[in-house]
């Protein structure tokens, strides 16, 4: 039972992450948002090209394999092969107008945000840690300098095995 309130518990943790949160609300504001400039695209792009050509962008096709015969009621092909590419076209128009509203009005706003409260953040001035190869590298060039009474010569630093000196030759 343990195993289960456990992987309960997990799913639980998985599930209040910040992120699925924020991805979670994503996707519905997107399916909603979709919706909309798939309206704004049917409504008012496709009738002004629809005015510029002869017919709406839907409506755009060629047919790859001759002859061409479709159903005056239903608009299916009946025979030959057709490529409807107005819809790709249309598609495409719908992609770009919600990618630049994504990027103008959420993206770019966002990014400015961040970069004000980066600014306001203080700067951290503080030298990084010596980690242990910087300090054995600083032991070593002093002993040289003990040594030889000269200058430490720039090694590269070779490691050896970590077994404690045990497996030296003696």
């Amino acid at each position: 039972m343990s195993e289960k309130q456990s992987a309960l518990a997990g799913f639980k943790e998985f599930l209040m992450r910040g992120n699925v949160v924020e991805l979670a609300v994503a996707v519905v504001i997107g399916a909603a948002f979709t919706k909309i400039v798939s309206s704004v695209v049917d409504g008012v792009i496709n009738p002004v090209v629809g005015a510029i050509g002869p017919k709406d962008l839907d409506a755009y096709e060629s047919c790859l394999k001759s002859p061409c015969v479709v159903d005056p009621e239903t608009g299916e092909a009946i025979a030959g092969i057709t490529i409807k590419w107005g819809s790709v076209i249309s598609a495409s128009i719908t992609f770009l107008i919600t990618a630049a509203v994504v990027y103008f009005l959420m993206i770019m706003p966002m990014n400015r945000y961040k970069q004000r409260v980066a600014a306001r953040q203080p700067v951290d001035d503080t030298p990084p840690a010596k980690t242990e190869l910087d300090v054995l590298s600083e032991i070593r060039d002093a002993l040289v300098t003990q040594r030889d009474g000269s200058e430490p010569r720039q090694e590269a630093v070779v490691a050896g095995p970590r077994d404690g000196g045990q497996n030296r030759g003696s």
